[in-house]
């Protein structure tokens, strides 16, 4: 039974995840604002219509997020709250039909490129001429740019081919054109995602051509920052590093899942590349930009990880001193490759693992930032916080990276969305803090 009026055609939009799913998300709430829907990203108030929860379904914890997610807004539907349910993204994808016989409540499921499946449902239509049009969920000073959908990669551990199909790479032209209508709204930073950077080209134009749409990209006027996340090291295409070296407003910045260092570990997870090999290109990489900022990902206790292979790890992470490294416990994915493998490092080592590696990294990471004491770095400012403005330099991305903290009462001049030159005073391990120059 009703309990209240619910605002009809207003819709709350939930999203689950990674950087990917917002940037659908945001795609999806274009299309349904052009579509005289109201339309608001994890709205708090509860006199919403339609709820769509854009799930993930990439690994155990993160599945069991957006299951939780699911049953408390059907729990609402119960209740009155809301009147439809609907669930897209990566999990219903996966799972639609064991979805729809555990929680028939929800209105309808919608895999990760249904979306104008969605807008028909709705009684929407998808409107073609908006394509690359979004509502930014992010401070409108910077934007996620996903360039492909998909992947290629044979990466026994990985489920994302299962839910995002194959590789699929945005025409270059296509990219430039909503780089500017960004641009024209006030963004001033684009993080590059894809679920392969390095891939991108090779669908469409039958060679790699991440370096060609960097270049591009940094023509656009009122781009002064241009990141890239999820590069992968085999075939690594070096042409990247010189338009990167070449480029002012491409950051020294990279983030490129490593996942394993030890041979056996690589092997196994069919990642096409070798420890040498791996250490050769970390190497190249800062030769050619001496300056630059890499962030890896690394994954614990993978199938027949033994303390060897954990040992192997531990030595690299502490003699190659990554300037951001965040790590996984392995996820045993139904449907992947690594699934016939025995899980069988138990969940207590694998934490204990994990923990161990971000132990090393807390102190590179310490000792990197007190070096940082006494220099000046221009910061791109997100927002404040309690007596805080806190901001970013070059070398770190939103969310996952360090931050620079200025005292609000020491910086009348900041506005939210500018850079400013910051000399650090303080350092701690994950912080820098510093005054206004």
């Amino acid at each position: 039974m009703k309990t209240k009026t619910l605002k009809k055609n207003k819709v709350n939009v939930v999203t689950l995840g990674c950087s990917k799913n917002l940037v659908d998300s945001e795609v999806m709430m274009g299309q349904l604002q052009a579509n005289k829907f109201e339309v608001e990203h994890e709205s708090k108030s509860d006199d919403h219509q339609i709820v769509i929860i854009n799930t993930c379904g990439f690994v155990d914890n993160a599945k069991q997020e957006s299951i939780d997610t699911i049953l408390r807004y059907v729990d609402a539907k119960k209740e009155g709250a809301v009147e439809k349910v609907y669930v897209t993204g990566c999990l219903s994808e996966r799972y639609k039909s064991e979805l729809e016989k555990e929680i028939p409540e929800v209105d309808a499921y919608f895999g990760t490129r249904d979306l104008p499946k969605l807008l028909k449902t709705l009684k929407a239509n998808y409107k073609h001429e908006l394509v690359g049009e979004r509502l930014l969920t992010t401070p409108q000073h910077y934007a996620y740019f996903k360039i492909s959908e998909g992947c290629d990669r044979p990466c026994s551990f990985c489920a994302i081919p299962l839910m995002r199909g194959k590789h699929q790479s945005v025409a270059i032209d296509e990219l430039v054109t909503r780089a500017k209508t960004l641009a024209s709204r006030g963004t001033r930073e684009l993080l590059l995602i894809a679920q392969d950077l390095t891939y991108y080209g090779l669908d469409i134009y039958k060679k790699r051509e991440l370096a060609n749409l960097i270049d591009r990209l940094a023509d656009v006027e009122g781009i002064d920052w241009i990141r890239l996340h999820y590069a992968f090291p085999s075939g690594f295409p070096m042409d990247v590093l010189e338009v990167m070296k070449k480029r002012p407003n491409v950051c020294n910045y990279l983030d490129m899942p490593l996942q394993h260092i030890s041979d056996t570990m690589l092997s196994s997870m069919r990642r096409g590349i070798t420890k040498q090999k791996t250490i050769d290109l970390v190497n190249k990489i800062r030769d050619t930009l001496p300056n630059i900022a890499l962030r890896t990902t690394l994954i614990a206790g993978y199938p027949g990880e033994t303390k060897r292979d954990h040992e192997e790890m531990l030595q690299w992470v502490s003699t190659t001193k990554f300037e951001r490294l965040g790590i996984f416990t392995y996820s045993h994915e139904e449907n992947t490759h690594a699934h016939l493998l025995t899980d069988d490092v138990s969940e207590t080592i694998k934490r204990k693992r994990a923990d161990a590696v971000m132990a090393i990294q807390q102190e590179i990471s310490l000792q990197l930032n007190q070096q940082k004491v006494g220099q000046t770095f221009k910061v791109l400012f997100d927002r404040k916080e309690m007596d805080y403005f806190v901001g970013r330099t070059e070398f770190d991305s939103p969310d996952v990276d360090n931050e620079v903290l200025v005292k609000a009462t020491d910086s009348n001049y900041i506005r939210l969305g500018d850079f400013a030159s910051v000399k650090i005073t303080e350092a701690s391990d994950f912080d820098l803090y510093g005054q206004l120059v």
